[in-house]
């Protein structure tokens, strides 16, 4: 971070003398077993790594543009010190001047260097990642894990009460609310709302099943479900099974269906059994980063339901390639919006500076909630650099959102939510009253189940079976719904005492009441009282008039799509499993075509869909965005004519044939008929294009099969499974971060190798006979259903043309399918060796 933050600044070359001279006392002291040379090459590398991580969260593709570009945000440093040394770095809340700073630098030179000290000096741990008894405050520490953990496993409203006494009377504020308090004006608890209706106001954080354990994602299902709130799958996807309720009446469903870029999991009968769908823009913790779930975690329960392969290291892309302006927002929440009416559609956004701004795009484009993530939670398994440098706290976010949609009208049509480490009433009626209508709890959850946070989160190591899928690990986990269910529901029993001291009987009454907060002092800590919260607190004018919560739905305008037609005209199929047919006439204002009754047929039919080719659609013109959309298996659409991006987005079992327009004369391999981003988070079907498509062509593609006459830059980029033929051109980039599926390239020119991100995959000749009976089979179905005449004359000189196909199979992948060959070989000797 001290280089990032360097460059960032401006510098063009850092000389790190000191670091060095370190590894240069070490190598001759024998604690590294290299030569100087190399261990100063090790540390470069280590070093550019990180900084490409950060560029990469940042947005940025080369140094030269992130040098300079003082994209930071100070927190706790005044205005003062900013303007005579940081130019242009915003300071929200204020806080440490010249002084400050001087006096902190120089106290731990006094200490290293003090005359009078007579024993040998020792580095302490400052345990700024883990808690440590001579290291920094941590609200999350021994005695607050212990205090909570007893109340909700015995029950015991009293020890939950010495938990929140903790928690709210630190021995010294660690987060801006401990800076905050409200006017009270007491009213007798009794009249307050029920704990049942406040409960429906919480959620659990998106853990995936994979980054925690089975037993901790049911149990958080659980309780959620009888508490009336939702927990959130995270980004992996969920276990059909999950959607049925179980012997014993509990439901381990989860009712928020997160969509992340990675789209793992993410089918249509994942979206039709979801009370809301989420889509996470960014996360509190890490933003600027795509998750990443390691091999060793990904066992044949958690592949399946990520519709992936076990032992194959699974890697979220940074941005959603379907967004990149809020219109890309509006079309995705609209394709949402078509495959599941009935649900909410959420977006989550993390705190910082200017997401106001972002919010009241989010409100535009027609969400039905926004979720303002804080920087404190959820850190786990992030990386060091994006725990302390990453993201901002919850209340600067979440201010500056209801400001901000509250002056410009659109506060009442978007519910607010937010999360980061709220543990108690006050941290709740608090947030309340900076414009949250519901709280997420994450970490907290965790603990109640049983974590101690040990921090091994990404090593598969947890001790108490709740971060790991190691099975031994895993029978140590202890946690009960119970508990959580006794844990939010003293958790709303604080909220009503809170209610009652600020003077309301419901939770709506104290929603956006900023004007209610006063600011809390600390003489003995002075630094705080530098802490400037009026942007903070600020009440506008506007609330006067406009609404300051939910008060009315979004219009989503589903109403008159052309696939209200499409299920009429389906319903033999929808009702009996009849085949039928349709014609239309289609056009560029014709979005998410199918997405609807792809809808359908997920309620009624699950992920298995119909018979193959039970509904054929016809189609003529130029398609809409995300044409094919989620397509349900049993499905077929001819299209005649082009498409605009996102064609066969979410693909789910359906299969889609673009053909040209009919009459056309140009040589369809040569012309582009298809948008970008195609195939995008494609879980099963077929896709046959008969002619170029644009960019990230079966990008995060996971079992659709593909083929098309050429693509544009970043084809299979973060592909993890199915197949992909294309019969020309690629562009650059093709492959990169591709770990699974096989793509097969057409390599006339013989210049593939110069275009392909040679990173994560291997290139060859298609040399085994099963790659070839594939391949021409793949090629032949191509022919038959685009009568493309590149298919033909490819298939007339096969044994020329197969010469020139390129094979790109990731290398980790190949390992996979080489140990599953060995396996099955042994199986049959086996067998053979039984038989005599």
């Amino acid at each position: 971070m001290h280089f990032a933050l360097l460059l960032g600044f401006g510098a063009n070359a850092i000389n790190p003398y000191l670091a060095f001279a370190i590894l240069n006392r070490k190598v001759q002291a024998g604690e590294i077993q290299l030569d100087i040379e190399t261990a100063k090459k090790n540390y470069i590398k280590a070093i550019n790594k990180g900084l490409l991580k950060v560029l990469s969260k940042m947005g940025n593709s080369t140094l030269r543009s992130y040098r300079g570009a003082h994209i930071f945000e100070a927190l706790g440093i005044s205005s003062s010190v900013l303007n005579a040394y940081f130019k242009d770095i915003s300071s929200k809340i204020e806080g440490i001047d010249m002084d400050d700073i001087a006096r902190e630098v120089l106290t731990p030179f006094r200490e290293a260097f003090d005359t009078e000290r007579n024993e040998a000096l020792h580095l302490k741990n400052p345990g700024l990642y883990a808690f440590r008894v001579e290291g920094e405050y941590h609200a999350w520490n021994p005695e607050t894990i212990a205090r909570l953990q007893i109340a909700t496993r015995t029950g015991n409203y009293d020890e939950f009460k010495r938990y929140v006494n903790l928690v709210d009377n630190k021995p010294a504020p660690a987060f801006i609310r401990d800076l905050l308090d409200y006017k009270t004006h007491p009213i007798d608890v009794a009249e307050v709302e029920p704990v049942e209706n406040i409960m429906k106001r919480f959620c659990t954080g998106a853990m995936s099943y994979g980054s925690i354990s089975l037993e901790a994602h049911q149990a958080m299902a659980m309780a959620m479900n009888l508490i009336g709130g939702r927990s959130n799958t995270g980004e992996g996807g969920e276990d059909p099974e999950r959607y049925k309720k179980r012997a014993d009446g509990l439901s381990t469903r989860s009712a928020i269906k997160q969509i992340a870029s990675g789209r793992f999991g993410v089918t249509t009968e994942y979206l039709v059994n979801a009370d809301e769908i989420q889509i996470k823009i960014a996360q509190g913790a890490k933003p600027g980063e795509g998750g990443q779930l390691p091999g060793y975690k990904v066992d044949k329960v958690i592949a399946r339901t990520r519709h992936s392969i076990a032992g194959i290291s699974l890697i979220s892309p940074p941005p959603h390639h379907d967004i990149y302006s809020i219109e890309d927002l509006a079309q995705l929440i609209f394709d949402l919006k078509n495959v599941n009416p009935e649900a909410t559609v959420s977006v989550k956004l993390v705190s910082e500076s200017g997401v106001g701004t972002i919010a009241a795009g989010v409100a535009k484009a027609k969400a039905d909630l926004i979720v303002i993530s804080g920087a404190e939670g959820g850190t786990g398994a992030s990386p060091s650099s994006s725990i302390k440098h990453a993201g901002l706290p919850l209340e600067i976010g979440l201010a500056e959102t209801q400001q901000t949609l509250v002056m410009n009208n659109l506060r009442g049509v978007v519910k607010l939510q937010t999360d980061g480490q709220l543990k108690t009433g006050r941290d709740i009626l608090i947030a309340a009253m900076l414009g949250a209508e519901e709280f997420g709890f994450a970490t907290s959850a965790l603990i109640v189940l049983g974590c101690v946070m040990m921090r091994k989160c990404h090593l598969n190591t947890c001790p108490v079976g709740v971060a790991t899928q190691d099975e031994t690990l895993r029978k140590r986990f202890t946690g009960q719904h119970e508990y959580l269910v006794t844990y939010f529901r003293f958790l709303a029993e604080n909220v009503r005492e809170n209610l009652a001291r600020l003077g309301f009987k419901t939770l709506d009454e104290a929603i956006g009441r900023s004007d209610l907060l006063v600011r809390k002092h600390f003489p003995e800590h002075p630094k705080t009282e530098k802490i400037d919260l009026s942007k903070i607190i600020y009440y506008p004018e506007e609330a006067a008039r406009y609404a300051i919560r939910k008060v009315t739905a979004q219009r989503h305008k589903t109403e008159d799509v052309l696939d209200q037609k499409l299920i009429l005209e389906a319903q033999p199929a929808l009702d009996f499993s009849l085949p039928a047919g349709m014609k239309s006439k289609v056009k560029n204002t014709d979005r998410a075509v199918g997405a609807m009754l792809s809808g359908q047929i997920a309620k009624r039919y699950g992920h298995k869909g119909l018979p193959n080719d039970t509904v054929s659609a016809f189609f003529e013109g130029t398609a809409g965005q995300s044409f094919g959309a989620f397509l349900a298996k049993g499905v077929s659409f001819y299209l005649s004519g082009d498409t605009n991006d996102y064609l066969g987005k979410g693909l789910s079992g359906g299969r889609i044939i673009v053909t040209p327009p009919k009459g056309s004369r140009f040589q369809p391999e040569e012309n582009i008929i298809c948008g970008n981003t195609s195939l995008y988070g494609a879980t099963s079907g077929e896709v046959f294009i008969n002619g170029i498509a644009g960019e990230r062509f079966g990008v995060r593609n996971s079992g659709a099969t593909a083929v098309v006459e050429g693509t544009g830059d970043h084809c299979c980029e973060y592909m993890t499974g199915g197949r992909v033929v294309v019969l020309g051109p690629t562009g650059r980039n093709f492959a990169a971060g591709m770990s699974g599926g096989i793509a097969y390239v057409w390599d006339e020119k013989g210049d593939f190798d110069y275009y392909c991100n040679m990173e994560m995959v291997e290139l060859s000749l298609i040399e085994d006979a099963a790659d070839n009976r594939e391949l021409k089979s793949l090629v032949s179905r191509h022919f038959q259903y685009t009568n493309s005449p590149l298919a033909k004359r490819i298939l007339d000189d096969w044994s020329h043309s197969v010469e020139q196909f390129i094979k790109v199979i990731p290398i980790e992948y190949k390992k996979i399918l080489h140990e599953e060959k060995m396996a099955q070989l042994n199986q049959k000797l086996e067998t053979v060796e039984r038989d005599y």
